[in-house]
């Protein structure tokens, strides 16, 4: 869903906002700390969008 919105700002032509919010999903990923259930973890997916956020600077 997040990406999603990544996706949209790019149709509106916010390629600087697409790519902060594409770093901050890919480094949650690497990082691998905050993970909902899907994928091994129990973090919340509120948990996952805010650090999200933190990661996009």
């Amino acid at each position: 869903m997040i990406l999603a919105s990544k996706l949209m700002l790019e149709w509106l032509g916010e390629i600087k906002y697409a790519k902060q919010v594409e770093t901050g999903v890919s480094t949650v990923i690497e990082e691998g700390k905050v993970k909902t259930y899907d994928m091994g973890g129990s973090s919340s997916t509120l948990e996952v969008a805010n650090e999200v956020v933190k990661k996009m600077g």
